[in-house]
């Protein structure tokens, strides 16, 4: 694109970020421009960011179109870019200024490069430490080699700017001049490497050799939990760096990213670009920035990275490439894995997807020759995969209100007295999922969803998972008024705590939610503190599935196992499975070897027995053929199409409407399903409604779909929203 140059008035088509169907026309600036320049341009009263997407159509009246205002200072988009965002677009059926909105954001783009008082650790200790003092010198020691503005620094601190001030007179931190957009320091590709294992090594020059044939491919690094695939895929990082090319890592959870950014430190002798919602607005600009210029090696980041403006992209890691939170569920509908190697493939780059437990997609890419797969056996050194078991809870005596069985509890004394640590995991956050009335039989929920509260005892309120609305706990039933009948029913990891605590009063424990922290600073310091031995219990949601090493830990119980069986999501197994798996992988991964206990009142489903027999080729097999056998993804397409309104019945019209003339989608065979009430059929006081759309592989679904949707005239208020490949139901 960055070839092509328009000269001071010829016509130019400028793609915005605003919600219009097409590029509007402009005329080129006093100086030109170059196609892919960003611009800005005016729009009615308003200044608006914008590409130059090609020339002008010229079907406006040449006297009324206005002249671009001025070009920015930053890197023009490629020509790999440009093809990204319109594929992406075709394949995700987004509006293009959508996408354009996805990879541009980043604040004051258009502002001149100049120079800003940033702050930093200083060498000196103040002369009186106090609790707001150490908490600006926390946030500086955390984000070691960052810096920040004077407001930025005292926000995420959460102190006054009259603190830091002071920390600077005592010269405990440094205040200094820097330009506004530094480029990050250079990583070292031959610092820090480790010695690997044979398989480790066999693994790591695959990707190093697929990296130098400059040639697009992807690759399933699937391994055991703890055998060391960070340490493959960094190698893979290395051969980019000193190829010349940038690498980007994924991760699924921002509060993996802490310590693996010590890891990359560690590697490359460095920290790398971070892109993610805990960072700055000034490193986000920054990291902008420097991607484009090619002034960041290696940026580690959360799904939305995938749309930063790369110079000479050679490499994508999708960490965990299993995990549902790669798939983007408002906004923008897309699957970062998906998307991951459809810009690889643009760039003529290699993608690695990383996992325990890959996705049935990744896997069925595989065995169709589309994926190459490389296979980490056993745990890195001397540590051994866990022992797996079922506790079988028809057996088991346990109290009313009560969830540990004896059998768990038993395993968990026996490991307290070692010195040893303990997980119990239920995926539930919150206290209890419902609270119910004993007098009228009324269930809290929320006032805005079609969703049940859940209690959040540490924060005396209830809160709703679906639209983040909370209120306090009330003391009558707001239904019938009945004072002190309010009960809450099942249990979250919150009461788990209260009855773990009850079972071990001397022990220290620690609940491991999302829920419970102000910031990712403070999670990553509670992690921290339980994998050096801080706690001998740990009650945890899936948070603790993902990625943490605790190395004292060699028990993990589940307490109740067959929750993900429930339901007709066609993921539910495949999920269950996952999750069971990374969770018991938490265990033995130092020299003592661990032991999972599953809670099961199905021992005998197919599920939990492939679990406990660890045949994962046989899981995946049987899952395979059952979705091959009802022609669901992967071996099948499908499309969500989501209505939402504040008006139920306007959205029932529509979507009976849609269903009856479906002849676009009948042309290609495909079926439609539906209208029907959504799972959850109230979010944030709009009614939704589903339909879905399913037909074969080889299907043209998404011409199909643009034009069965096209036929209808939306109601004032109403949303359509398309979703290819939906993950979820909800």
């Amino acid at each position: 694109m960055t070839d092509s140059y328009f000269h001071a008035g010829d016509l130019v088509g400028v793609l915005t970020t605003q919600p219009l169907d097409r590029p509007l026309d402009y005329k080129a600036p006093e100086g030109g421009c170059h196609l892919g320049a960003f611009v800005e341009v005016p729009l009615g009263p308003r200044r608006v960011l914008g590409v130059v997407w090609g020339p002008g159509k010229g079907d406006f009246d040449s006297a009324k179109i206005r002249s671009v205002i001025r070009v920015l200072d930053v890197a023009p988009m490629r020509d790999e870019m440009h093809a990204f965002l319109t594929r992406a677009a075709d394949y995700t059926l987004t509006p293009l200024p959508a996408m354009l909105r996805l990879a541009t954001r980043a604040p004051r783009l258009g502002d001149a490069p100049s120079m800003r008082t940033v702050y930093r650790l200083g060498a000196s200790a103040p002369a009186r430490m106090t609790d707001a003092r150490e908490k600006v010198l926390a946030v500086l020691r955390d984000y070691g080699g960052l810096f920040f503005t004077l407001g930025e620094l005292a926000e995420m601190a959460g102190v006054g700017t009259s603190v830091v001030k002071g920390l600077v007179k005592q010269g405990a931190v440094r205040e200094e001049d820097a330009p506004r957009d530094m480029p990050y320091p250079a990583l070292d590709p031959d610092y820090g490497g480790k010695t690997l294992s044979a398989d480790q090594a066999a693994g790591a020059e695959a990707l190093r050799a697929a990296l130098r044939s400059d040639h697009y491919g992807t690759t399933l690094l699937k391994g055991v939990t703890g055998s060391g695939k960070t340490e493959v895929y960094l190698e893979a990082v290395a051969e980019a760096l000193r190829m010349g090319r940038q690498a980007l890592v994924l991760l699924p959870e921002i509060a993996l990213s802490g310590e693996f950014i010590n890891r990359v430190e560690a590697r490359f002798g460095m920290k790398p670009a971070e892109w993610h919602s805990g960072v700055t607005m000034t490193e986000r600009r920054r990291c902008w920035r420097m991607v484009g210029q090619g002034d960041a090696q290696l940026v580690v980041g959360a799904r939305s990275a995938l749309f930063l403006p790369f110079q000479n992209l050679g490499l994508i890691v999708v960490d965990e490439e299993h995990d549902t939170s790669y798939k983007q569920e408002d906004g923008v509908l897309y699957n970062a894995r998906d998307m991951a190697v459809l810009r690889a493939a643009i760039n003529g780059a290699q993608v690695v997807l990383a996992s325990a437990t890959p996705s049935l997609e990744s896997w069925a890419n595989v065995e169709a020759g589309k994926y190459k797969r490389l296979n980490l056996t056993s745990r890195f050194g001397v540590a051994v995969m866990p022992k797996m078991a079922a506790i079988d809870m028809r057996s088991e005596d346990v109290p009313g209100g009560k969830w540990v069985s004896p059998s768990l509890r038993r395993a968990i004394a026996h490991r307290l007295e070692r010195g040893e640590q303990s997980l119990i995991f239920l995926n539930r956050r919150g206290y209890a999922p419902i609270t119910l009335c004993r007098a009228c039989g009324h269930q809290i929920g929320c006032d805005h969803c079609d969703a049940r509260m859940v209690e959040h005892r540490f924060l005396k309120r209830l809160m709703c998972h679906q639209c983040g609305e909370t209120k306090p706990i009330p003391t009558k039933c707001p239904h019938c008024d009945a004072e002190g009948k309010l009960s809450a029913v099942g249990p979250g990891v919150e009461r788990m705590g209260e009855e773990v605590a009850g079972l071990f009063p001397n022990a220290r424990i620690a609940v491991l939610s999302s829920d419970l922290y102000g910031s990712a600073r403070a999670m990553k310091a509670h992690i921290e503190d339980i994998a050096q031995g801080g706690t001998d219990i740990i009650i945890g949601t899936q948070l603790v599935a993902k990625g943490h090493n605790f190395p004292l830990l060699t028990l993990v119980g589940v307490i109740d196992a067959d929750l993900g069986l429930q339901g007709s999501d066609l993921r539910a197994a495949e999920r269950t499975f996952q999750l069971m798996r990374q969770v018991a992988g938490r265990a033995g991964r130092a020299e003592t070897p661990g032991v999972a206990l599953l809670q099961t009142y199905q021992p005998e489903h197919p599920v939990i027995r492939s679990i406990l027999a660890g045949d994962e080729e046989g899981f995946w097999a049987a899952e395979a053929a059952e979705r091959k056998a009802a022609g669901v993804p992967p071996y099948g397409r499908m499309a969500g199409i989501i209505l939402s309104s504040p008006n139920l019945q306007d959205l029932f019209d529509l979507g009976a409407d849609m269903a009856r003339r479906d002849a676009p989608l009948r042309r290609i065979g495909a079926q439609v399903y539906g209208p029907a009430p959504a799972p959850i059929a109230r979010v944030r006081g709009r009614h939704r409604v589903r339909l879905l759309v399913k037909a074969d592989k080889s299907a043209p679904l998404q011409a199909a779909l643009a034009q069965w949707a096209a036929q209808f005239r939306l109601p004032a208020q109403v949303r359509l929203a398309i979703d290819i490949d939906p993950q979820s139901f909800y």
